[in-house]
């Protein structure tokens, strides 16, 4: 069993930065993709990004491409989103998964683990 706990939530102004991180324990992550999903009040579960497990390819949404940056330390079991120029749409519960493939993670609800997810508010 794996369990994912998310950090680095919080508040920031539109335009700024800001930096999640995913640890997961119980088991080691090695092998699986690994990605962030997001959701907002009222509206479905939103692929964000994704990442294979090689680190190597990784996987956009449209409205976060350019902006947010996916990356993994396997020796962590750990998966970070770098998260620049935040728009007040990007206001939302962001989610910490692992699958097997990555078209597990862009299902948004086919994922083998989930976190409990981290608020990221983008506010003036």
């Amino acid at each position: 069993q794996v369990h994912l706990a998310e950090f680095g939530g919080g508040l920031v102004q539109p335009g700024g930065s800001l930096a999640l991180s995913c640890a997961a324990s119980g088991h080691t992550v090695n092998g699986y993709a690994m990605g962030w999903l997001r959701q907002r009040p009222g509206e479905p579960r939103e692929f964000v990004a994704a990442v294979d497990w090689s680190g190597f390819a990784t996987y956009y949404g449209d409205s976060v491409k350019g902006r947010f940056t996916i990356s993994r330390d396997n020796a962590k079991n750990t998966v970070y989103l770098q998260m620049n120029s935040l728009k007040l749409e990007d206001t939302a519960v962001y989610y910490c998964a692992a699958d097997r493939t990555i078209v597990g993670i862009r299902s948004t609800n086919e994922m083998d683990y989930w976190g409990k997810g981290t608020l990221v508010t983008v506010s003036s």
